[in-house]
């Protein structure tokens, strides 16, 4: 009996400080995760946001279709003789304005999670770094193709046809997404920059706004002022409203194309290093 005792209150005794952390170096410690793997994780976690708050989805439902119908039948007699005549100038303009301004959300949602300490958490983790920022932009993405297809199909239903067929819709909307995925980088240098989600969307509406209506989203540059032509011509939006228009009527913008893809490549480049100094600075 006193053996069995003895035998149970060694197996009991604690164990050492030295021979606790010699036991956990000598142990094989997992792989750390690549920079795919963590940037796709974060961007199903957007997902599921998506799926848990269903209600996100309002705005890239019902605000493009409301957009389209309004500008369509209230201006479509006046600027275009009929409104079956202008949804074909105006339909691609609608799609690209409506995933451009959905696009500051992803600035609402990264500072909603800096709020409620969700990024303490994230940067507290061996991963790489801009993963997160990454994963906000990646499960936009979904939102952002989610608003033109549903965009597309109502056009369909009202009259629009894309001469460019099945390629040049799928071509025109992979340059807006990636369009999109490069100005997103904007709104999350503001939710990491301003205090609150209000301010954020304040100061997103105040840039998204005079950017999306001064371009040719609704009418030809041509009617305008020429002082006024001279900044339309040159906008980011304008140019690829252009592009997505020409891709969709079975033509080849090159030079609307080519200026989309700089701008793009403008944005990540400027905006990209910035967000992350402010996100490792936070």
């Amino acid at each position: 009996m006193s053996t069995a005792t003895s035998t149970e209150t060694k197996e009991l005794a604690p164990v050492s400080t030295e021979s606790l952390a010699a036991l956990l170096v000598a142990k094989e410690r997992p792989q750390r995760p690549s920079s795919l793997s963590t940037s796709l994780t974060f961007g199903w976690r957007a997902m599921l946001k998506i799926k848990h708050v269903p209600e996100q989805l309002f705005d890239v439902t019902a605000f493009p279709i409301m957009n389209l119908l309004m500008f369509t039948y209230l201006f479509g007699g006046a600027l275009a003789g009929s409104p079956t005549d202008y949804i074909q100038f105006v339909l691609p303009g609608i799609l690209v304005m409506s995933v451009v301004m959905i696009t500051m959300y992803t600035g609402i949602s990264v500072n909603v999670d800096i709020e409620k300490g969700v990024f303490d958490r994230f940067r507290s983790l061996p991963i790489w770094r801009p993963s997160a920022m990454v994963g906000y932009l990646l499960g936009d993405a979904l939102r952002y193709t989610i608003a033109s297809v549903i965009m597309l199909t109502v056009g369909l239903l009202l009259g629009y046809r894309a001469e460019g067929g099945f390629p040049g819709v799928v071509a025109s909307i992979a340059l807006l997404l990636l369009f999109s995925f490069a100005f997103s980088w904007i709104w999350t240098m503001f939710g990491l920059l301003l205090r609150t989600e209000k301010s954020v969307m304040s100061v997103s509406m105040m840039v998204i706004f005079p950017l999306t209506f001064l371009s040719n989203v609704f009418v030809d540059p041509r009617t305008m002022p020429g002082w006024l032509q001279a900044f339309v011509n040159n906008s980011p939006v304008t140019h690829l409203a252009s592009a997505v228009r020409g891709l969709m009527a079975g033509d080849w913008p090159a030079a609307d194309i080519m200026w989309t893809l700089g701008w793009s490549a403008l944005f990540v480049l400027v905006f990209g290093p910035v967000t992350m100094r402010l996100y490792n600075r936070k």
